[in-house]
């Protein structure tokens, strides 16, 4: 969950609690082969997802908004699937870390996302994780697999030690593999956006882009959808990045802050983008 603006060893981070996810629907599988033609086809390059070049030392590079300036405004929506490693009894006992209707809205209302994921919620919901990550609405990043720190003193989590933090990144992304999710973004988000320069240099070797945010939208626990959707409205800028969740139990007015929010932000002139979007309009390494 998002809480009030921290710092962490000097860096700006914003927290978040244990949280949840989201919804469903599908993507068709690619047809089968065709015969073999006459003639060879020509090779098509495969394009990767745009990555930020390392930072100082070989640090893993930070993104928190897309360029301010341009012919249009852009802004990505991201919503934080958060399931801690220990959550599986809540669920057990009925507790849902998902939001079907969130994603149904996003859909309905046309609108691109980008949700970063635990590996823990994509064990707990495979089928919803695949039908996300094979949305093409959709993309799917990490968000770690147990939701545990990466910095001791981030608002009351678990911490993973620096030895593991490579491994607990690698782990979500196995997790989203055997849940069917093919195509997992190179971007990582930070558990509580806690995060120094012992975090960075532990990720360095991975070549993911740590992505965070200028807009925090406060939905996490509110129950005031209409203070959440001004809190949006009020911080959004060309290029801005923001965080919400999608979960039934910890995030209820969600659903109906992007019904309001969207619409509005469209007739400000935005236009809705994943990250890979916003990273790769930055000039950001292929």
């Amino acid at each position: 969950m998002i809480r009030p603006l921290r710092r962490v060893t000097a860096v700006c981070v914003l927290a978040a609690a244990t949280l949840t996810a989201c919804g469903t629907a599908s993507r068709p599988s690619g047809p089968s082969a065709p015969q073999q033609a006459a003639h060879p086809a020509p090779s098509v390059a495969v394009s990767r997802p745009p990555t930020l070049a390392p930072g100082p030392a070989g640090l893993t590079p930070v993104f928190e908004h897309g360029p301010r300036a341009g012919r249009e405004k852009t802004v990505a929506l991201t919503f934080d699937a958060d399931m801690t490693a220990d959550q599986g009894p809540r669920a057990a006992r009925g507790e849902r870390f998902d939001n079907p209707g969130l994603i149904a809205a996003l859909r309905a209302l046309k609108v691109p996302a980008t949700v970063f994921m635990t590996g823990r919620w994509a064990e707990e919901y495979p089928v919803q994780a695949r039908s996300i990550g094979r949305d093409p609405l959709f993309e799917i990043a990490n968000h770690s697999y147990s939701h545990y720190a990466f910095t001791g003193d981030c608002y009351g989590l678990p911490t993973v030690s620096a030895e593991r933090m490579r491994a607990d990144v690698e782990r979500a992304y196995a997790a989203f593999r055997r849940a069917g999710v093919r195509d997992a973004m190179p971007y990582f988000r930070f558990p509580g956006g806690c995060y120094d320069r012992q975090a960075l240099k532990a990720l360095s070797g991975t070549g993911v882009t740590a992505v965070q945010w200028d807009v925090v939208s406060g939905d996490a626990f509110a129950t005031d959808a209409d203070a959440v959707s001004r809190q949006v409205l009020d911080g959004v800028r060309p290029g801005s990045v923001v965080v919400l969740h999608c979960t039934r139990s910890a995030a209820p007015t969600t659903e109906r802050v992007v019904r309001t929010v969207v619409p509005e932000l469209r007739a400000r002139g935005y236009r809705f983008v994943k990250v890979s979007e916003l990273i790769g309009a930055t000039g950001a390494r292929r």
